[in-house]
């Protein structure tokens, strides 16, 4: 039974011994892993960073893209109106011509009833176009002179002090498009204007 203790406490000395031996390579593995979790911390944080830049370049993109589409389909529409304008403006002297023939009052009343009546159908359809393209006919008469929408062609000598500014005659209707509630000119009105001196 000594034998058997003494064996025993030689065999604790002896483990006792390769742990003293094992421990230092143990600090080395833990300081090998440590290394390694801190290279592998900082790789990454440097991904993290790495992805934030892509994040912040592919949000940056996406806002270009949407504000380029939204110009492309602004300039488009710019475009349709532009285009329609420039056929609107085609079918204005034709609305000149129906506006000179059925305001001379004394020609008008003597031709056909039934040719009249035809033309005034013509001149309702000319009509029902332009509205369904927002146009609308400035007729200033006896209106405050407006450059922004008048064209004045002549002045005309008033007696009147209240006459001065004034729209006198309307030589030329002009014309507006309304579109999403704002106008925009056409054709300013071609009118003489009051002067009084």
């Amino acid at each position: 039974m000594k034998e058997d203790k003494k064996n025993e406490f030689q065999e604790d000395i002896e483990m006792t011994g390769e742990d003293n031996a094992i421990e230092p390579e143990i600090e080395e593995i833990e300081e090998i892993r440590g290394n390694k979790l801190q290279e592998v911390k900082a790789k990454l944080k440097a991904c993290e960073q790495e992805k934030m830049e892509h994040l912040e370049e592919l949000q940056r993109s996406k806002a270009e893209f949407l504000n380029g589409k939204k110009r492309l389909e602004e300039e488009r529409l710019r475009d349709k109106i532009r285009a329609e304008n420039k056929q609107i403006e085609k079918l204005l002297p034709m609305a000149d011509s129906f506006h000179m023939a059925m305001h001379d009052k004394e020609a008008w009343d003597a031709i056909d009833a039934q040719w009249r009546k035809g033309v005034e159908s013509i001149h309702n359809q000319l009509h029902s176009i332009l509205e369904s393209y927002g146009v609308s006919e400035i007729n200033p008469a006896d209106a405050d002179f407006d450059p922004n929408i008048h064209e004045a062609l002549t002045n005309v000598p008033v007696e009147d002090k209240q006459l001065h500014n004034k729209v006198i005659s309307v030589i030329q209707n002009g014309f507006v498009r309304t579109i999403d509630g704002k106008e925009e000119l056409l054709r300013p009105a071609r009118v003489t204007v009051g002067e009084y001196k």
